[in-house]
Formats: C-alpha cells, sequence, structure tokens
C-alpha cells in the first residue's frame, strides 16, 4: 500500500534525512515495496510550498536522496505510490499542490463521476486520473466554503464517508496553518509521534556505523506516518475517524470527524487487481 509521512519541527527547521533515507523504516526502505511513485513537499522560510515527485522508486531515485540530505523547512510531506489508479505519471504522483497546501492520500474512493460532479470550479484543480486529487479538490473546496480547514476537512471527509464507496481515506495535510492528518476507517494504520527534545536520532545501520540526526537532541519535532519508523516508544495509533491537528508551534490536538463506519465500505476482495495490489498489507 502507499506510504504516508509528514514531518513537523516548528519554528526550527530541520531536515527530514534521518526518517526519509536512515530510519530502521524510512521512506527508502519501504519504497522496495511500493515502486511507482516518489514524492516529496515541502514549505519554504516565506511560507510557499515547493513540490518534487516523480513516477518511479524512491530507493534508486538520486534526486529523492539527494533532497532528502539538502530540504531544510519545518514542514514535509512525503509519499512513496503503489497505484491503484492512474497511469504511472508525474501528474498522478504524491504530493499534490491546491492553494497553497499539501496533500498526500493512501486508499481507494470509487464512483469517481459522483466525487467530480461536486467538485463545481474546483474541478479545474485536478490535473491527473487518480481518486486521490480528485479528493483533494473536494476537500479544498469546502474549506473555501467553511473558511476554516478543519471545518472544510471535516465536511469533505463526512460526504465521502456517506455517499462514495470507499475502501479508506488516510491522508496527510500540511498547510500555513500546520499539519492536519486523518484516519479513516481502521483498514489501515496512520501512528504519530511526538518527540522532545532528547538524545540524536540515531540506529545501528545495517551498512555499517552509526547513523544519526542531531537535529532531535535539542529541538521538538512531530511525525506521522503509515509505518512506526523506528523503536521510539512514543508512536501512537490513530483511532479511526480521528482527525490530527499540529499547530505551527507543534501544539497537538485531535477531534472524531467520523464515529460511523463507511455507507458504502469496499473490501479488499470488491477492488479490481491494481486497487488489490496496492492495498494489501504486503503487496504482491
Amino acid at each position: 500500500m502507499c506510504r504516508l509521512f509528514a514531518m513537523s519541527s516548528g519554528s526550527k527547521p530541520a531536515k527530514a534525512t534521518f526518517w526519509l533515507l536512515d530510519a530502521p523504516d524510512s521512506l527508502a526502505v519501504q519504497s522496495h515495496r511500493e515502486p511507482d511513485g516518489t514524492g516529496l513537499g515541502w514549505f519554504s522560510s516565506d511560507g510557499h510550498p515547493h513540490i518534487s515527485k516523480q513516477p518511479r522508486a524512491a530507493y534508486g531515485d538520486r534526486t529523492f536522496s539527494r533532497e532528502a540530505h539538502e530540504i531544510v523547512s519545518s514542514a514535509v510531506v512525503a509519499h512513496i505510490r503503489f497505484a491503484s489508479t492512474g497511469a504511472l505519471e508525474a501528474k498522478n504522483t504524491h504530493p499534490f499542490e491546491q492553494h497553497g497546501r499539501l496533500f498526500a492520500h493512501n486508499g481507494v474512493i470509487e464512483n469517481l463521476a459522483e466525487l467530480e460532479a461536486q467538485l463545481g470550479a474546483m474541478w479545474s484543480l485536478v490535473k491527473g486520473d487518480t481518486d486521490s486529487e480528485r479528493f483533494f479538490a473536494l476537500i479544498t473546496k469546502e474549506i473555501s466554503a467553511h473558511g476554516d480547514v478543519a471545518d472544510g476537512v471535516t465536511a469533505a471527509c463526512r460526504w465521502v464517508a456517506a455517499n462514495l464507496p470507499l475502501f479508506a481515506i488516510n491522508f496527510v495535510l500540511q498547510t500555513p496553518e500546520g499539519l492536519w492528518a486523518l484516519r479513516y476507517p481502521d483498514t489501515h494504520e496512520l501512528y504519530v509521534l511526538a518527540r522532545a527534545p532528547g538524545s540524536p536520532l540515531e540506529h545501528r545501520s545495517s551498512f555499517g556505523g552509526l547513523v544519526s540526526s542531531d537535529h532531535g537532541a535539542h529541538n521538538p519535532l512531530v511525525v506521522v506516518a503509515s509505518e512506526k519508523m523506528d523503536d521510539d516508544p512514543g508512536w501512537r495509533l490513530l483511532n479511526s475517524g480521528e482527525l490530527l491537528h499540529v499547530s505551527p508551534t507543534l501544539g497537538l490536538s485531535s477531534r472524531a470527524i467520523l464515529t460511523d463506519p463507511p455507507a458504502h465500505p469496499l473490501a479488499l476482495s470488491d477492488l479490481g487487481a491494481a486497487g488489490r495490489a496496492s492495498q494489501a498489507k504486503t503487496p504482491t
């Protein structure tokens, strides 16, 4: 299945190199199982969003490796793709950018014609073929209509859960107002790690030597990921329907925005071959 990652480091911009390349279960490691695309998104110091993405696996992508070492930002989002809808092209690779926000999704939503009918003028934001980008456009529409990120996300997710067949709609959304993450339903995991300053992030590399990141020794950070990426005991599994918010100062809050199961749940056996492969816990 696709893998989600987001990092917030508050007032101290940081590199995400440890999580992207060096952690025991880094995105580079995970990409051996999810080979269909790699994307990084981040905000510069002036709040401008940037994206770099390629329809190829992270472990063999020199651009991903170089940027993982070079990018310094207080807000990073990354995604590795196992395609369920849409060809292996950059336009279908996550993350996506709309209205200055960055978005990555893991799951499957069906009946895209009905979803598209809900988008109105926001249809112009959709450039590719994926359910993910269309779902993001609905979120963007509802944020604009409500004037608030949380209210817009809630409205969009409740509409999808009530009206469309879905397998999962886990996502991360990086905005100037902070990081948002949703797990729904309990099909796939989504974890959060709120790490206080302490020992450097490090582990004994399988290639030999100690891999270390000193940022964590003096600064807090928050990471959201589809898997526990190291053995830190602070990883917490989000509840189904829990919308997490990480503020720009790393304050954490959450609310349950979806308390009922999907009206039209999809089982793995309901998906086509590509969908089954992309959503299986261990793709084959």
